[in-house]
């Protein structure tokens, strides 16, 4: 066996240094790794991808769409998500600021290769789910955290201590509403406040609204497209995950100024040719025929987070807000000040897997993230399972 060869200077990216660890990564991969553990940490639901959908895949690989989709997407997809923002939210978004991406993710990344140079800093309203910070730092960039506060049963931004955190190097704000992980949203009157901030000093927004069909009580979040100017230095995301269970397709979409056509188009060709083919004629289906689905997963999630705040209504150390959008309860426990610790704790002594807050922001190290997305039996059982871990 040869010995592994020390390395007088460091061969990778410095990012990968300075980068915070994922540790919330590493306690997924552990609770999986344990037999009869039950996993509420990761942000997806129970049922699977409707079998309309499922079924376009086999049409289109049976008809040979499995050749490159070159650009910024099909244009028949591209086409059918403009017609989605007509229908849903009244935007009228012409094609050639659509972009269509390997997930919301994906979208974010791509938008962050757009503009960021090394060591251009991005305020981010924090919790904030993990991925988002990393993806900044690989792209070169600084994720300054601005954390929102629990109180009066609320979760409060303070647009004052957010905007204070630009500085020159400040070249973009970066925002999740509905949120990932409290399910707060930003109104209305807010997002034109952000909108009209940025403008004047030209600094970008990227806006994940991934969630913005998830609003329990009504049919959607207020979207920064419906405040915006055509020419805002704005990126506004969107993904068919969490709308229609396609979490594993990893399909979602982008849009930007018009000017980013170019810009997108080409950091999509050099990394990976954009998202399968037969995934994109599936997105199209997903679109056009899935909001009875999105109806059922949101008569589920509702009746989920009741039995959720019943259980956790036992425990005068734990403190929940309800969320009005998302399928999560990001829970505070008091006395409590590792999450890291205490979510290993409960995959080893009651087999129930939860995401730990301070992997949301070093702030949220008191809260763990359940996400009540799974079927009624399977979250009663692991709320059973929690009640002598939180006594």
């Amino acid at each position: 066996m040869k010995s592994q060869k020390k390395h007088t200077y460091n061969p990778y990216r410095s990012c990968f240094q300075t980068m915070s660890a994922n540790g919330a990564a590493e306690l997924l991969r552990y609770g999986k790794s344990k037999a009869g553990c039950i996993s509420l940490a990761q942000g997806e639901g129970s049922l699977p991808t409707p079998a309309f959908i499922c079924d376009e895949v086999h049409k289109s690989l049976s008809e040979g769409k499995t050749f490159y989709s070159f650009g910024a997407g099909l244009t028949e997809l591209r086409q059918e998500i403009a017609t989605y923002h007509a229908k849903t939210y009244g935007h009228h978004i012409p094609l050639n600021r659509i972009a269509v991406t390997s997930s919301g993710t994906n979208a974010v990344h791509l938008a962050l290769m757009s503009i960021l140079d090394e060591g251009d800093e991005v305020i981010a309203v924090t919790p904030i789910w993990k991925n988002l910070i990393g993806i900044t730092e690989l792209a070169g960039g600084r994720i300054i955290d601005v954390p929102m506060e629990q109180s009066d049963g609320k979760w409060h931004l303070d647009l004052e201590k957010f905007f204070a955190k630009v500085t020159p190097h400040t070249k973009a704000m970066m925002i999740v509403s509905p949120n990932n992980p409290t399910g707060w949203v930003m109104s209305g009157e807010d997002i034109k406040t952000v909108l009209e901030f940025a403008r004047a000093r030209d600094i970008w927004i990227i806006a994940d609204e991934v969630y913005g069909r998830t609003m329990h009580d009504v049919s959607k979040a207020p979207s920064f497209l419906d405040y915006a100017e055509d020419d805002d230095l704005l990126y506004v995301v969107n993904s068919f995950s969490k709308t229609w269970a396609m979490t594993g397709w990893r399909l979602g979409w982008l849009i930007g100024p018009r000017d980013s056509e170019d810009k997108i188009r080409d950091v999509i060709l050099y990394e990976n040719m954009g998202p399968p083919t037969f995934t994109q004629h599936a997105g199209i289906v997903a679109l056009r025929h899935g909001e009875d689905f999105l109806q059922t997963q949101k008569t589920l999630w509702k009746g989920n987070q009741e039995l959720v705040i019943e259980s956790l209504a036992a425990f005068d150390h734990i403190s929940l807000v309800k969320s009005p959008a998302a399928f999560y309860a990001f829970f505070k426990i008091d006395g409590e000040t590792d999450s890291f610790a205490l979510a290993r704790r409960l995959i080893d002594e009651v087999g129930v897997s939860l995401a730990p807050g301070g992997a949301f922001g070093k702030e949220f190290n008191n809260y763990l993230r359940l996400c009540f997305a799974a079927s009624p039996e399977v979250l009663s059982e692991a709320l059973h399972r929690l009640k002598p871990a939180f006594r």
